[in-house]
């Protein structure tokens, strides 16, 4: 797949893979991978996949709000992290506190990395891309 075919995933991805580098260095970058259209009537199906090519999931949502990137960021970062942690079979990333697996979530107009130990309420860990 040519760069610049899903600039919005590719900008997303280019985020996540910051996260990636400093939590799991010994890993490759995460990459889109595109499957070709399973009708002709239909889109490429796009995953996540890690470094080895292979993913986990669904793949990523062609209808997301082009108006609101935030969408698609929630989305990359959703396949993102279930292809690392079903293809590298490791919880990703990990909250330094408690070392449980984060999840992420959108909190006043960006994701972040969400934490839920240490209480119900949960907490913020740090924003996706800020090298959890």
């Amino acid at each position: 797949m040519p760069p610049g075919t899903y600039p919005l995933w590719e900008e997303a991805l280019a985020v996540v893979n910051r996260d990636l580098a400093a939590t799991l260095p010994e890993q490759g970058e995460l990459r889109l991978m595109a499957l070709p259209r399973p009708e002709e009537d239909e889109p490429d199906q796009v995953y996540v996949a890690v470094a080895d090519g292979t993913w986990h999931g669904n793949p990523l949502d062609h209808d997301f709000d082009r108006d609101d990137p935030a969408d698609a960021f929630a989305d990359v970062v959703d396949a993102a992290q279930e292809s690392v942690v079903e293809r590298l079979w490791q919880a990703w990333p990990l909250c330094a506190e408690h070392g449980l697996g984060m999840h992420p979530r959108e909190v006043d107009d960006r994701m972040v990395w969400w934490c839920a130990g240490g209480g119900r309420a949960g907490r913020v860990e740090g924003g996706a891309g800020e090298a959890v």
